[in-house]
């Protein structure tokens, strides 16, 4: 089990630890609706450091780019990020990822922490083609998620950026917290606003201290993974893993408006004839018209009691006080308003099919 450079931290502030992605990970500190809280009406600080980050780099390193992704990073200028995915050649989906072009000819991918190995491997595989400058430095970096909407008030007095002048999806090189070349970014899983930080191992302790020194007229509290994944799914945001997987298509997914035909692709040829007919099924969003909690792997019934789909993320939103949910069923039933049941043990639970977010900000 690896630890980030801040568990050490975590563990004296008394988070619970859980193994994650091959990560010793706070999963909660001071319990899940009380850290969802702190990043919808205020700022909080994860720890996301076992996330994986490529350096891609050299004179054809867009065009392996271009080759792997499903979005057109030809669109980036220096500054700008992009969410995309890496197809594979089977119509499903390698891995979910941010694109970052640092400066010209040189590309942060970052990806997920549970699939670092095998995305390596297969950009690697497409670089023979290419031979662009590849470099895993994801065992080097670390990565705090500052989010919510008193993030930039908070933080500030730690750059001489103006932060709320980065708009969503860029972000800057530039100083933070005593430190030069950190790469601020306005993106996050959240839905709250803030910003994400980049920054080396060895930095990110005094990062970490001097977060807290400049937000704590702010009430900035550490929040866990726990809170992360029910803030991410009330934006309705894809889970790998869960939500999106190598047998779920990008346009199964509700993730069409990232696939670009613009450009070849991986796989796009059948890609592009799934979009012209239209897959046969689709990830929906769901509430629960009756009390419940809908979980990971619970089926999806139709008013005949028969297993139409499957639930592929659930919890009780604590913004709403309601259940909430993604799934996969036919397309038929995919339609906002639609009437469906979730099996919830012996109690086939009332829902209705909802369009995204599950959250609106105000």
């Amino acid at each position: 089990m690896k630890n980030t450079a801040l568990s050490a931290t975590h563990e004296a502030l008394g988070a619970k630890m859980v193994p994650f992605a091959g990560y010793n990970m706070p999963v909660s500190y001071e319990g899940v609706n009380a850290e969802h809280e702190t990043i919808r009406k205020g700022v909080g600080v994860f720890d996301v450091s076992h996330m994986g980050e490529f350096l891609i780099g050299g004179p054809n390193a867009l065009s392996l780019i271009q080759k792997v992704t499903s979005n057109d990073a030809s669109k980036l200028t220096v500054g700008k990020a992009q969410y995309s995915c890496l197809p594979n050649e089977t119509g499903g989906i390698v891995d979910d990822l941010i694109v970052y072009k640092i400066k010209e000819e040189q590309y942060l991918l970052v990806v997920n922490a549970s699939n670092i190995e095998k995305d390596w491997n297969h950009i690697s595989k497409y670089n023979d083609e290419f031979n662009a400058d590849m470099r895993d430095i994801s065992e080097g970096y670390s990565l705090l998620a500052i989010q919510g909407p008193k993030a930039v008030e908070a933080m500030q007095s730690l750059t001489s950026v103006d932060l709320a002048a980065i708009k969503f999806y860029h972000f800057e090189v530039a100083d933070f917290a005593g430190i030069d070349n950190v790469i601020i970014s306005a993106t996050g899983y959240t839905g709250s606003g803030g910003f994400e930080i980049y920054c080396k191992n060895e930095e990110v302790n005094q990062v970490w201290d001097k977060v807290f020194e400049a937000g704590a007229d702010f009430g900035i509290k550490p929040v866990g993974l726990a809170a992360r994944d029910t803030l991410r799914l009330e934006m309705g945001y894809c889970l790998y893993g869960n939500d999106i997987s190598d047998t779920t298509s990008p346009f199964e997914a509700g993730l069409g408006w990232i696939t670009k035909f613009t450009k070849d692709f991986v796989n796009s040829e059948a890609l592009s004839t799934i979009k012209a007919h239209g897959p046969e099924r689709k990830l929906i969003a769901f509430e629960l018209d009756e009390r419940g909690i809908p979980r990971h792997d619970y089926d999806i019934v139709d008013s005949q009691g028969k297993k139409i789909g499957i639930v592929t993320s659930g919890t009780m939103s604590p913004s709403m006080g309601k259940g909430i949910g993604l799934g996969y069923v036919p397309t038929i039933f995919s339609t906002v308003g639609s009437k469906i049941l979730i099996q919830i043990r012996k109690n086939a639970v009332p829902a209705t099919v909802v369009k995204l977010p599950f959250y609106k900000t105000q």
